[in-house]
C-alpha cells in the first residue's frame, strides 16, 4: 500500500450520520488530535439511516480515484454495541476501517485483499468505549493510528473472510434482461442492478427500457439529449443503467422505490 513519505496521508469518511449533528465533526476532532497532518475527506453522510447496502454503493463508486495510501473509513452501523466486528481491509492500494456488516465488501473485492484484521487491541481505541458510537470510539482512533503508521497487525488477529453483500441477480433470456433498482440518488435518479457490460449485446438505439407503466425508448448520453421534464434511460457515472427525468426526479414523478422491477428488451 504505497504512499509517498511527503505526502500528507489521506482519511476519507463515509457516514450515515447527516449534518445535522455533531457525530461527524467529532470523528474529525479525534482523527485530528492523533494525526494532525491528515487530509479528510467527505464522501457523504447522506447515506440513508442504517441503509447498509446504499453505503456499500457509494463506496465502491468512490474509492478508485483515491490515491494509493488512502484511508477509507466506513460507518453505516446499524449492529453498533453488539457481536458483529470492527476490520481493518488491507489492500494493495488501501486501508479500508468499517464495522464488518458487509459495507465494505462490493469496495474489497476477495481477489485484492491482502489482508485482514479484526479490531481487537484497545489500546487504539478511544479509552471509554460508547455502545453507540463507535466511529468515535473506534474507527476514527484507528484510521489515526494507521496514517501515523501504525501497522494493521497491531491492531488486532488475522481472520480469513468478511460479511459480504449480494446484489440482486440480473435475469438474461436472448431478447430481455430484467433488473431492479438498488439505489436512488440525491437527484432523484433511479440506479439499477443493469451494468454497461450487460447491455452489450442489445442495440442501444432499438432497445425498450421499461419500469412500472413508463417504457423508455433506446439510450442516450446525456440527460440534456431529452426535453425538460422527460424520462431518460443512460449509462450513468457507476456504470450501471440510470433512470432519471431531466431537471426532475425520478423517484417522484414515477413513485418507484428500491426494488422495483426494471425490464430492457429489444423491439
Amino acid at each position: 500500500m504505497p504512499r509517498s513519505s511527503s505526502t500528507p496521508p489521506i482519511i476519507t469518511l463515509l457516514t450515515d450520520f447527516g449534518t445535522r449533528d455533531a457525530f461527524v465533526g467529532i470523528m474529525k476532532g479525534v482523527i485530528l488530535g492523533i494525526a494532525p497532518g491528515v487530509q479528510l475527506v467527505d464522501l457523504s453522510h447522506d447515506v440513508p439511516p442504517q441503509d447498509v447496502l446504499a453505503g456499500a454503493l457509494v463506496l465502491r463508486s468512490a474509492v478508485s480515484f483515491f490515491p494509493a495510501g488512502s484511508i477509507h473509513v466506513a460507518v453505516v452501523d446499524p449492529g453498533v454495541g453488539s457481536q458483529r466486528r470492527a476490520v481493518i481491509i488491507e489492500t494493495q492500494e488501501a486501508l479500508f476501517v468499517s464495522p464488518d456488516n458487509g459495507l465494505l465488501s462490493l469496495a474489497v473485492p476477495p481477489e485484492s485483499i491482502v489482508r485482514i484484521i479484526h479490531l481487537t487491541n484497545s489500546q487504539y481505541f478511544l479509552p471509554q468505549l460508547s455502545s453507540t458510537f463507535h466511529g468515535r470510539d473506534v474507527f476514527a482512533p484507528v484510521a489515526a493510528h494507521l496514517s501515523r503508521g501504525v501497522p494493521p497487525e497491531a491492531l488486532g488477529l488475522t481472520i480469513p473472510s468478511i460479511e459480504r453483500l449480494s446484489l440482486p441477480r440480473v435475469e438474461r433470456t436472448e431478447t430481455e434482461l430484467i433488473g431492479s433498482v438498488i439505489a436512488i440518488d440525491h437527484f432523484g435518479n433511479l440506479i439499477t442492478n443493469i451494468a454497461e457490460a450487460d447491455l452489450l449485446p442489445f442495440p442501444r438505439e432499438t432497445l425498450w427500457v421499461s419500469i412500472g407503466a413508463v417504457k423508455i425508448q433506446g439510450l442516450v448520453a446525456t440527460y440534456a439529449s431529452v426535453p425538460l421534464g422527460a424520462t431518460v434511460a443512460l449509462i450513468n457515472s457507476w456504470g450501471m443503467l440510470e433512470i432519471a427525468v431531466r431537471n426532475g426526479s425520478a423517484a417522484q414523478q414515477l413513485r418507484t422505490p428500491i426494488g422495483t422491477m426494471v425490464r430492457v428488451r429489444i423491439t
